[in-house]
């Protein structure tokens, strides 16, 4: 598929309407997530990516929520209400009261099918500005089976979708489907919607009447194919995993066509959202959450799990380390084996080696914090900060009881509960004075014999 230059003015129609009974969840359906984000907040990032004039999500009565949270992604996303649901065309005559003085292609999206990507609307939309009166999305599945046939003239223009129940043997044998997206001119959609009819099998309003009502007006109807994975539709949990795993993939090539190395890739885990640098070594069994940036030549070690958090340049991470939301790492600073940070950034050079929670805190540039250290930073109440001067050295062991500031330079015992602060430069010891007892192993054990 090419990109076009040319596009007119846009408007998408988001169908959220469906029930998704067969998810058996609680959870509206295009609310499950897929890499981290909810469904149909994938299908509005793809629609925004085209700066639309308008944006309608048509959403049921049983699922109001999906409408609360469509809106609080965009302030311009509208939400119209289908109520019951009588198919396709029903919910999209629900949307065109908000479309009243729109002129230009109305794109219709569905909230269930997450994957369709930016350059396949453009084309679509192109695709009108072209002369069609509607674009419809069409791709070829290895087993066409039950899907709606795309029939083309013999110059490629669309000439009918044949539901596979009516089609003929020969029909039958027609590779390309429909995915049921679909651009429109809103010119047309406004005046012809209304003359569908419910006289099928199901006794819906189908929008997919549009192409012989096009074909009727004597207008062009255009095919625009996708990659089959660009329409993989989610109705089961089942279908989810599928989906997340199809963009599981597109964002591992993404990342190493960037500039990363990925171990071991089908290992790594990506959120909607991580951002990876160049140069980025990343190891096997990694998962990033939500909201992480890795910026340039950073490593990050395997079994690490990442959220939240920002590494900057040259840093390494891991193996086996957490990082929550709010870890703030700087150049050059290293977090290895076992360290859990919370909330608290690290800077240039900062070494939190092994074994070690750091949360609420700022540790500075250079500082060393030892094996088994942690910042007591909850009291039952509240969460208080922990500040760890430049070039200080935290030995092994040491409870650092907030709020509570180490000085630059400053030195802490191993095995010290500091809850005062520590001058810079200064050493702080905090722990019972060691005694010896001589030849009292050997006592120990006579007693015991008795």
């Amino acid at each position: 598929m090419k990109d076009s230059p040319i596009a007119p003015p846009i408007a998408a129609v988001i169908l959220a309407a469906g029930h998704g009974t067969r998810m058996k969840s609680a959870r509206p359906k295009v609310m499950h997530e897929i890499g981290g984000r909810a469904m149909i907040a994938h299908v509005i990032a793809a629609a925004n990516a085209l700066s639309p004039k308008r944006i309608i999500v048509v959403i049921g009565d049983r699922a109001p929520e999906v409408g609360d949270f469509a809106a609080s992604i965009d302030a311009k996303i509208s939400v119209a209400v289908q109520s019951p649901p009588q198919g396709t065309a029903h919910a999209v005559m629900q949307a065109i009261p908000l479309l009243d003085d729109f002129r230009g292609a109305v794109i219709v999206l569905y909230a269930d099918t997450p994957l369709v990507t930016p350059r396949t609307l453009r084309a679509l939309s192109a695709a009108i500005t072209a002369g069609a009166s509607v674009a419809v999305l069409g791709f070829t599945p290895t087993d066409p089976g039950a899907y709606g046939r795309l029939k083309q003239d013999e110059n490629g223009a669309l000439d009918a979708i044949i539901e596979a129940k009516d089609a003929s043997p020969e029909e039958l044998g027609i590779q390309l489907c429909n995915s049921g997206v679909m651009a429109i001119e809103a010119a047309f959609l406004k005046a012809r919607l209304k003359d569908i009819d419910t006289n099928n099998a199901k006794g819906e309003y189908y929008l997919t009447d549009l192409i012989a009502l096009a074909r009727k007006d004597g207008k062009t109807c255009a095919v625009i194919e996708a990659n089959t994975q660009e329409v993989i539709g989610v109705n089961s949990r089942t279908e989810l995993a599928e989906a997340e795993a199809i963009f599981q993939q597109r964002m591992r090539i993404a990342a190493m066509e960037n500039g990363a190395t990925l171990n071991d890739p089908s290992t790594v885990y990506f959120s909607f959202d991580t951002q990876i640098g160049k140069d980025v070594t990343i190891g096997q069994n990694v998962v990033f959450g939500p909201n992480v940036t890795i910026v340039d030549n950073v490593v990050i070690k395997p079994f690490s799990h990442l959220e939240g958090a920002k590494v900057a340049a040259g840093a390494a991470v891991g193996p086996f380390a957490r990082l929550r939301p709010g870890a703030d790492l700087g150049e050059g600073a290293k977090v290895g084996n076992f360290v859990e940070i919370k909330k608290a950034t690290l800077g240039k050079g900062a070494k939190v080696s092994h074994l070690t929670y750091i949360g609420d805190a700022a540790i500075g540039a250079g500082a060393n914090i030892g094996a088994g250290t942690i910042t007591c930073n909850y009291d039952g109440y509240a969460k208080h900060k922990t500040i760890v001067g430049k070039n200080a050295f935290i030995g092994s062991n040491s409870s650092l009881v907030a709020p509570v500031t180490i000085g630059d330079s400053a030195y802490v015992g191993s095995g010290s509960v500091i809850t005062k602060d520590v001058a810079s430069g200064d050493l702080a010891v905090a722990r019972g004075r060691q005694s010896v007892l001589k030849g009292w192993v050997a006592r120990f054990h006579k007693t015991q014999k008795r």
